[in-house]
C-alpha cells in the first residue's frame, strides 16, 4: 500500500507538469505570433496585397541589414571574449559545418526528381546555407525566453554560409550535362568566402572579441538598445519583398511549397535532437536547430546570380523568404525549443 501511495504521489506532479508544459508551449506560440517583429512582416505582405505604395528605400534597407549583422557579430564577439575555448566549441564548429554540407547533398537528390539541375542546386544550396535574419530573430527569441546566446554560435553561423554554396555548385557541376564555365565556378567559390554579410559578421565578431568591456560599453546604446526596432523595420521590408514574389512562386505548382514547409521542419527537429551529441546547452542546441531549419535568401541568391544565372530566383527566393522564414519564426522556434528542453 505504501509503495502504491508513493507511486500515486509521484504520478500526480508528473501529470500536472505535463499540463503546465502544454500551456507554456501554447503561450510560447502565441507570444511568437504576436511578436511585433513578426507582425511587421505580416504588415509588409498585406501592404503588397492592398497595392499600397509602402516601401522601405533600398539604401535604408541595406543599411538596416548591415546594422543587424554588425550588431549580432559584435555582441557575439563580446560573449566569445568571456568564454574559454574548449573541445565542446571545436566539436560544435565541426558539427555546424557538417550540417551545412549534408543538407544540400540529400536535398539535391530529392529536388532533381522534380525540378531541373540548376534549380535543384540553387535550392539545395539555399537550404544548406543559413539565414542571418532568422538567426537574428532567434537571438531576440532567446532573449524573450531569458536564455543567453553564446558567442561561438555567431562564428558557427558565419562558417555555415559558404560550405553549402560550394556543395550546391559541385553537385550541379557533376550532374550538369552542359559544360559550365570554370570562371563562374571560381567566382562563386570566391564570393561565398568574401560575401559582404559573411565578411561583416566575422569582422564584427573579431572586433567584439578584441574590444574590452569598457570600450564596448561606449557603443552599447547602438548595438543593443535600438536592435529590436531596426529588426522590426527590416522584417517589414522582408514582408514587402515576400509579397511581391508570391505570385511567381505559386505558378510553379505544389512541390516547392511542400518542400519549403516539410524539409526545414525535418532539418530543425533532427538537429535539435542530434545536437545533444556535441553540447547540452539549451540555447546552443536551439540555435543549431534554427540554423539547420533556416534557408539563405541573401548570400545564396547573390552567389547563384554570378555562378548559375539559369537558376530561377523566382523559385528559390520565395521558398526561403515567403514560406520557410515565416514558418520558422512562428511554429518552428517554439517547436525546436520544446524539443531541446
Amino acid at each position: 500500500m505504501e509503495n502504491a501511495y508513493n507511486l500515486t504521489k509521484k504520478d500526480k506532479p508528473t501529470n500536472n507538469n505535463y499540463k503546465i508544459k502544454q500551456i507554456m508551449n501554447l503561450d510560447l506560440l502565441i507570444s511568437n505570433i504576436t511578436n511585433p517583429a513578426f507582425l511587421f512582416f505580416i504588415l509588409g505582405v498585406i501592404a503588397v496585397k492592398l497595392k499600397s505604395d509602402l516601401e522601405i528605400p533600398p539604401n535604408s534597407s541595406k543599411f538596416i541589414s548591415l546594422y543587424l549583422l554588425f550588431s549580432i557579430g559584435f555582441k557575439g564577439g563580446q560573449e566569445l571574449s568571456h568564454e574559454t575555448f574548449s573541445a565542446e566549441i571545436l566539436w560544435s564548429m565541426l558539427f555546424g559545418i557538417g550540417i551545412s554540407l549534408i543538407i544540400p547533398v540529400y536535398t539535391f537528390f530529392i529536388l532533381k526528381r522534380k525540378v531541373n539541375i540548376y534549380d535543384a542546386g540553387a535550392i539545395a544550396a539555399a537550404y544548406g546555407s543559413v539565414s542571418a535574419v532568422t538567426f537574428v530573430t532567434a537571438v531576440s527569441y532567446l532573449d524573450i525566453q531569458k536564455l543567453q546566446l553564446h558567442g561561438h554560435m555567431v562564428a558557427i553561423m558565419a562558417l555555415m554560409e559558404s560550405p553549402a554554396i560550394i556543395a550546391g555548385l559541385i553537385l550541379m557541376s557533376i550532374y550538369n550535362k552542359e559544360e559550365s564555365s570554370s570562371t563562374n565556378k571560381l567566382s562563386v567559390i570566391k564570393h561565398s568566402f568574401t560575401n559582404g554579410s559573411v565578411l561583416l559578421i566575422l569582422g564584427s565578431l573579431v572586433i567584439g572579441l578584441l574590444a574590452n568591456a569598457k570600450q564596448a560599453e561606449g557603443i552599447k546604446p547602438f548595438t543593443n538598445d535600438i536592435f529590436k526596432g531596426f529588426l522590426a523595420i527590416f522584417l517589414l521590408d522582408m514582408g514587402i519583398t515576400s509579397g511581391r514574389k508570391l505570385s511567381s512562386f505559386v505558378s510553379n505548382g505544389w512541390f516547392p511549397l511542400i518542400f519549403a514547409i516539410i524539409i526545414p521542419l525535418i532539418n530543425g527537429c533532427a538537429v535539435a535532437i542530434l545536437s545533444s551529441l556535441v553540447t547540452h546547452d539549451i540555447a546552443n542546441r536551439f540555435m543549431f536547430a534554427v540554423l539547420a531549419a533556416s534557408a539563405s535568401y541573401i548570400a545564396v541568391p547573390a552567389a547563384m546570380k554570378i555562378a548559375i544565372p539559369k537558376a530561377n530566383p523566382g523559385l528559390y527566393l520565395p521558398m526561403a523568404l515567403a514560406v520557410t522564414f515565416p514558418l520558422n519564426i512562428t511554429f518552428g522556434m517554439p517547436l525546436y525549443l520544446y524539443l531541446v528542453k
